[in-house]
């Protein structure tokens, strides 16, 4: 490190604080697409079997217990390694993995909030279903959404770097957290910035999100501060 290249240079000459920045983009873009796509799948099924119940809740949660069975982590590999390499991969496989968790909350919130009387007026109103599912009883629980969504898009990132290490995830020259620490540690410890600067933001950035899960936790349900 010096002043002309802040966090050193990598093995090509090439700076790693250019790498990190990008790096940055690479890891929020692909984690806000992971939770868009997951959010995407587990509400819509989680808000059928709640409100639905009976068999159609049955066979979504059966089969949404089933993934979660499976270690995510475990699973998102196997799909990136049946699919291949890649960013775009393993942005896939996560998705896969990571949908069941909105499912099963969302399904158990719908299912306390299907009995609440603004429900049972809207039925007596004649609405339909999916005006009831959709106008009316997510708008009352995407507070708890928002709040697992701002704390798993940091494990989403997490994620996607340790595929990345491993060698599955993010491939050159794509600048990326895990793929650069994977790279840098071949170099440690003589040049130690090499892993350490991705790796300190990766932490920076992963922390940063858990505060924000923390505080809007806070905000949207004030008893969980006692």
């Amino acid at each position: 490190p010096s002043a002309e290249h802040w966090f050193g240079t990598d093995e090509l000459g090439r700076d790693v604080f250019t790498r990190v920045v990008l790096a940055t983009q690479t890891s929020f873009k692909a984690g806000i697409i992971i939770l868009v796509v997951a959010i995407s799948i587990g509400v819509p099924l989680g808000s059928i079997a709640g409100y639905s119940g009976g068999r159609v809740n049955e066979i979504i949660m059966r089969a949404t217990d089933i993934m979660l069975t499976v270690p995510g982590i475990f699973l998102a590999l196997s799909i990136t390694a049946a699919l291949g390499p890649s960013v775009l991969n393993a942005m896939i496989a996560l998705s896969i993995t990571w949908w069941p968790g909105y499912a099963r909350l969302v399904q158990a919130q719908v299912l306390s909030a299907r009995e609440n009387d603004y429900v049972q007026a809207a039925r007596s109103m004649g609405a339909s279903h999916r005006r009831i599912v959709f106008k009316h009883i997510l708008p009352n629980i995407i507070s708890s959404i928002i709040i697992k969504a701002s704390l798993d898009i940091g494990f989403a990132i997490l994620s996607l770097a340790g595929l990345g290490f491993i060698g599955v995830g993010a491939q050159p020259p794509l600048p990326e957290w895990g793929a650069m620490i994977a790279t840098g540690r071949r170099f440690l410890p003589q040049y130690w910035w090499y892993s350490t600067f991705p790796g300190l933001a990766m932490f920076l950035t992963v922390f940063g999100f858990n505060m924000l899960g923390d505080g809007l936790r806070d905000v949207f349900d004030p008893r969980s501060r006692r």
